[in-house]
């Protein structure tokens, strides 16, 4: 194409170091620096805070200065009031921002602004990328509530969402089991998240170490694989596995000590540095109750570290081929993920071969290709869009 391709994204901020704003960041700075893509990215909270991942110098933000924020900590009636004054604004300063912008396409992160960005009057055509998984988006639990209404809202919830992406011009999942599940749409795209990293350095799979990683919260099971390791520990207690992250630390630490695996179970916080723990490291377990994709498998993957598994909605099975690059375990099965960390354990060989294929196999998670198939998708929407 001649012109070059504008590009707006909505999210709420990038203040924040989670895997939604990392990948954003990512991608755009790829767009703008290989593609020459002029990109501009529409925040809503986060006034005054620099963003966590650095942006490519070309790239332009623009705070609308909503500050949802501030809703947290309110009652349920004055939240239920002030959020939606606050989306009355953010239509109104939306439209304005994207009539001063004029992008060509126009992508929802899916947060607040799916609500109404398929009114925005201004021409761009608008594209949805959802950072989660079906089964477990738009989750709302308040204990305060009785659990049918906390079902039913749920559901009203979900069924809002859909009418609203059924509207976009693609909506782009994660996974193809996660597309399965959006029976609904007949818009669905599939593109992986891509590799922050492709290191030279690669562990050699001898160390006894085990690594996981991710915050410190229920979604990730560390619970689940903090009971697998004590049957692991058993068999093997010259092996030691470290998790990385931050969060609930108290309630998994209370039980390592409760299962008197302290010495061999240790819990360590996040760290810049982590490719270096990947290599340090000769298995990587998942034991999530549910991702959106699993970015941190695909980072051990790179490394050279096979994976071991749950087999929880959605990204595991899209990424791994079960005994040649890694192992998938039934979501769940504490007894499972034991066995087969210690099959791995137990045979080097198997350990480094899968280690070695995982590295290769990741290749196609590397940004390039991944990029090459937005840089598809938009320039054939925009070519569709021009002969309408």
């Amino acid at each position: 194409m001649n012109k070059k391709v504008k590009i707006a994204y909505c999210i709420p901020s990038l203040y924040y170091p989670s895997g939604m704003e990392r990948v954003l960041t990512l991608k755009a700075n790829y767009f703008a620096e290989h593609l020459g893509y002029h990109i501009h990215i529409i925040l809503t909270d986060g006034k005054g805070k620099e963003p966590y991942y650095k942006l490519y110098p070309s790239i332009t933000t623009h705070q609308l200065d909503i500050n949802y924020d501030e809703l947290y900590g309110l009652s349920l009636l004055k939240r239920i009031h002030r959020y939606w004054s606050k989306q009355k604004l953010f239509k109104k300063r939306l439209e304005t921002c994207l009539n001063e912008i004029e992008p060509d396409i126009t992508i929802s992160l899916l947060r607040r602004d799916i609500n109404f960005i398929n009114k925005m009057k201004d021409k761009s055509i608008k594209l949805g990328e959802i950072h989660f998984n079906k089964s477990n988006y738009r989750e709302f639990s308040d204990n305060r509530l009785p659990s049918f209404i906390q079902r039913a809202v749920k559901k009203y919830w979900m069924w809002q969402l859909i009418r609203q992406v059924r509207q976009l011009k693609r909506f782009v999942v994660l996974s193809h089991e996660d597309a399965a599940e959006w029976t609904e749409l007949n818009n669905v795209t599939v593109i992986y998240n891509p590799l922050p990293f492709f290191p030279k350095q690669q562990s050699d799979n001898t160390p006894k170490q085990v690594i996981a990683v991710g915050r410190y919260v229920p979604q990730k099971g560390f619970d689940r694989l903090i009971s697998a390791w004590s049957i692991v520990n058993k068999k093997h207690p010259d092996w030691i596995l470290r998790i990385y992250g931050d969060g609930m630390r108290k309630q998994l630490q209370d039980q390592i000590n409760e299962l008197e695996i302290s010495s061999s179970c240790i819990l360590e916080h996040s760290t810049p540095n982590i490719v270096d723990k990947y290599c340090e490291s000769s298995i990587f377990v998942l034991s999530s109750r549910y991702e959106g994709f699993g970015m941190v498998i695909i980072e051990a993957m790179a490394c050279g570290v096979p994976p071991v598994s749950f087999t929880c909605p959605c990204g595991p099975r899209d990424i791994i081929s079960d005994g040649i690059n890694g192992l998938l375990v039934e979501n769940g099965n504490i007894e499972g993920l034991a066995e087969k960390i210690c099959y791995l354990i137990e045979d080097e060989n198997v350990r480094q071969k899968m280690g070695q294929q995982a590295r290769m196999d990741i290749e196609r998670f590397r940004i390039e290709p991944i990029a090459e198939q937005w840089k598809t998708l938009f320039e054939s929407i925009i070519e569709k869009n021009k002969k309408l």
